[in-house]
């Protein structure tokens, strides 16, 4: 019997991916940089497909993006030991409470990550992130959470203000 966790980490674009566009001055979702931070983690234990979904910031998402994710994430959790989610901050709620919708009770566990500045930067919270929630998708029991800044929350009831993750209670 083999211990190797087979994850499907599916990209949807967001700050974590952001570069910055030297001609224009700003920072693009233009070039996907998860392979780069994928490249430089030690992934023992693991078998990973991933999946290109879109390269949106998600303030750019709209409700047929939400449902697109949602649907995707269904799609990779009957065939997958587990499903992970990089997303932007700004709309992550929408899609996590979207997911649930969709998929009340999933058989895995589906992680949705993201970070508040880009891996390209300095001081950036996208490894960390990233990594907890590769972690995380192998611990956690089904469900639909939010990995982010050292911590795990639990849809439904997650909510992002003034930069910060935080969750209703139910």
């Amino acid at each position: 019997m083999s211990n190797i966790k087979k994850i499907a980490l599916i990209s949807t674009g967001g700050t974590i991916e952001k570069t910055y566009d030297a001609l224009h001055g700003v920072l693009l979702n233009g070039t996907n940089v998860l392979d780069i931070m994928l490249a430089q983690l030690k992934l023992k234990g693991i078998m990973m497909t991933r999946i290109p979904l879109m390269n949106k910031d998600s303030l750019d998402m709209n409700d047929d993006d939400h449902t697109l994710i949602a649907r995707t994430a269904e799609a990779m959790a009957s065939i997958y030991d587990g499903v992970v989610i990089v997303h932007g901050t700004d709309r992550l709620q929408y899609s996590g409470e979207r997911t649930l919708t969709q998929i009340p009770e999933p058989r895995v566990p589906i992680i949705f990550t993201g970070a508040l500045r880009p891996f390209e930067l300095r001081r950036t919270d996208a490894v960390q992130n990233l990594t907890e929630s590769l972690l995380a998708v192998q611990l956690l029991q089904p469900g639909v959470y939010l990995s982010i800044h050292n911590q795990i929350l639990k849809f439904p009831g997650v909510y992002k203000e003034n930069g910060v993750f935080l969750q209703r209670p139910v």
